[in-house]
């Protein structure tokens, strides 16, 4: 099929772009993985495209003390090679699952957030690590939490009239540890389930947060406060995960998966990550 007619913008400045989208009837472009086969497939007619990849505000990343900040232009494939993205360990764990070699040289990070697939691996790193994504609108500029940006499948909290301008992701912290994995039929392939863990520790080795978000499980990326359970089950993980897999697993059965085989799946790999970003923490390696 071919997409339905449409007009094509490229303002070079942010409040060009919240100009033309006014009215709710247009479409923001920047990578276009996700939105040129909706638009092909006619599930989406937008009256106009509004390319942001002019606005010099959204094409460039930056890192210091607040975090690592990724404009809303900006490629997966530039962030995965960016080295100020190493402050962020989870970003090149998780980077190479991101699609395809050549999805992820067009395609966006915010774009990926902003398309909220709940088997998309970077809207759970966002979550996972308590990513604040900025948006800008007719009301002028807000900060959401990426825990709340996302409020289902393929829904955000983005109005018809906004534009995601970047997402922050915080630093790594001393004694910090992470864990990512997931199970596709295919490498690329959309998650059957994955998970992502994020573990701290005191100077005496005991945890001290830990936190886990699972996605391909549920509508959404699904967090986790699991302290208690790496506290108390630090030894065999397995049995309290998947108790919890059969709280947080909800999605349908389909051709590739029951929602029982997502369950094992989520509970063998978020066991496995959590040990992993434990041991990460106290032995202050952080990917590896």
């Amino acid at each position: 099929m071919k997409a339905a007619p449409f007009a094509y913008v490229r303002p070079a400045r942010l409040d060009d772009v919240l100009g033309e989208l006014a009215g709710g009837d247009g479409k923001v472009l920047a990578g276009g993985q996700s939105l040129v086969p909706v638009l092909a497939m006619r599930l989406g007619r937008p009256s106009t495209l509004v390319d942001i990849t002019a606005v010099p505000e959204l094409t460039s990343s930056t890192s210091d003390t607040e975090g690592y900040r990724v404009g809303a232009a900006v490629r997966q494939r530039a962030v995965e090679h960016d080295r100020a993205a190493h402050a962020v360990p989870l970003i090149g764990m998780a980077m190479p699952f991101v699609g395809h070699r050549e999805l992820r040289s067009r395609g966006t990070v915010c774009g990926s957030l902003a398309h909220a697939d709940p088997a998309a691996e970077l809207p759970a790193l966002a979550c996972c690590l308590d990513a604040t994504v900025e948006l800008a609108g007719p009301a002028g500029r807000r900060r959401v939490p990426a825990g709340e940006f996302v409020t289902g499948a393929m829904t955000t909290a983005a109005g018809p009239e906004d534009v995601v301008v970047s997402v922050t992701f915080p630093p790594a912290r001393t004694r910090e540890g992470f864990g990512f994995a997931e199970i596709a039929r295919r490498h690329g392939d959309f998650a059957l389930a994955g998970a992502v863990t994020r573990v701290r520790v005191g100077g005496d080795g005991a945890v001290t947060d830990a936190r886990l978000t699972g996605f391909g499980i549920s509508d959404r990326a699904v967090t986790r406060d699991v302290t208690s359970l790496l506290t108390e089950h630090e030894d065999d993980l397995r049995p309290a995960i998947a108790a919890l897999a059969d709280d947080v697993v909800d999605t349908g059965g389909d051709a590739h998966g029951s929602t029982g085989y997502r369950r094992r799946l989520f509970g063998v790999l978020a066991a496995r990550e959590l040990s992993r970003a434990l041991h990460r923490a106290r032995n202050g390696k952080e990917s590896s």
